[in-house]
C-alpha cells in the first residue's frame, strides 16, 4: 500500500524538489502540494495523508504552530533551512528534521523511518521514539524510551524505570528510582504516548506503572514510600484493571 504524502512550502523550488523525490519512489504518491497551512488544512479535510513533508518558516502560520493546531496529525517529516527548530521538533514527535537544501540520499534516510513505521502498524506498537501507545512485547517495553525537555535539554527517560508521573499544573513529575525530571508538558499528552498495558491513569494528577504497584486499597496505590490517591473518577477502571473491584469496600 503507498503512503500518501502532502507537501506544504511556500517556495515553488522546496516544492517541485520533494514532488520529484517523491516521484521516484514507488511506495509514495503525492495528493497534494500545498504553499501555505491553510491550503494544507483543506488538503487534510478532503484527503487521507499518511506522511507530510512540512517547512516551518512559512508566513502568517508557521509549520510548527499549523502542527500544533491538528489533532490528529499524519505523521510528519520537518523540512526548513534553520537548524534552531530541531528541539521543537523532537517535542512534537516528528519523524525526520530535513535540513535545505535537501539531497535525495538525506530524504530517502527518512521516509524509509516512515515505511519502517507502516509495517509494523498491524501489530498494537510502533517503534519506541516515535510513538508508545498501545500494548508493547516484554522486549519492546525494555528498550522503549520518551524524551523530556527538562533544564533546557532532551532527557532520555527509559518507560521501565518509571515509577509515575504526577500532574504539576502545565507541568509533570516523572519520579523513577534513581532521578526526578520536571518537564513542560500536559499529563494528557504523556498519557496518550504511554503503552496501555503499563501504566495507569489512577487519579487526573498521576499515572502509575503497573509493575511498580507494591499495594493498593479502594483509594489508594502504594509505590515504594510513596501512597498515590486513586480518583473517585478513576476508580471503577482502576478496581477492575487491579482485580478486586468486587473485594474492596467502596
Amino acid at each position: 500500500m503507498k503512503i500518501k504524502c502532502m507537501i506544504v512550502d511556500d517556495e515553488p523550488l522546496a516544492l517541485d524538489v520533494l514532488e520529484t523525490f517523491i516521484e521516484r519512489l514507488d511506495n509514495l504518491e503525492l495528493v497534494c502540494r500545498c504553499n501555505n497551512a491553510v491550503e494544507a488544512y483543506n488538503c487534510l479535510q478532503t484527503h487521507d495523508i499518511d506522511l507530510l513533508f512540512l517547512d516551518i518558516q512559512m508566513p502568517k502560520l508557521t509549520g510548527i504552530d499549523f502542527l500544533k493546531t491538528l489533532s490528529n496529525p499524519p505523521k510528519v517529516i520537518f523540512t526548513t533551512a534553520y537548524r534552531d527548530y530541531a528541539l521543537e521538533g523532537f517535542e512534537l514527535n516528528v519523524v525526520d528534521y530535513l535540513l535545505k537544501p535537501i539531497s535525495f540520499e538525506r530524504f530517502l534516510k527518512a521516509v524509509s523511518k516512515v515505511s519502517t513505521f507502516e509495517a509494523t502498524k498491524p501489530a498494537s506498537t510502533t517503534t519506541p521514539a516515535t510513538s508508545l501507545a498501545g500494548t508493547t512485547t516484554t522486549t519492546d517495553y525494555k528498550e522503549a524510551f520518551i524524551y523530556l525537555k527538562a533544564d533546557k535539554k532532551m532527557v532520555k527517560v527509559m518507560l521501565a524505570d518509571i515509577l509515575y508521573i504526577e500532574s504539576l499544573k502545565d507541568y509533570i513529575r516523572v519520579k523513577t528510582e534513581g532521578k526526578e525530571i520536571i518537564s513542560y508538558q500536559k499529563i494528557s499528552f504523556l498519557e496518550e504516548k504511554l503503552p496501555t498495558d503499563k501504566f495507569l491513569r489512577v487519579h487526573r494528577s498521576f499515572i502509575v506503572a503497573l509493575d511498580k504497584i507494591q499495594a493498593f486499597s479502594a483509594t489508594a496505590v502504594d509505590i515504594g514510600k510513596t501512597e498515590i490517591p486513586i480518583g473517585r473518577f478513576y476508580k471503577n477502571e482502576v478496581l477492575q484493571v487491579l482485580g478486586k473491584n468486587n473485594l474492596l469496600e467502596a
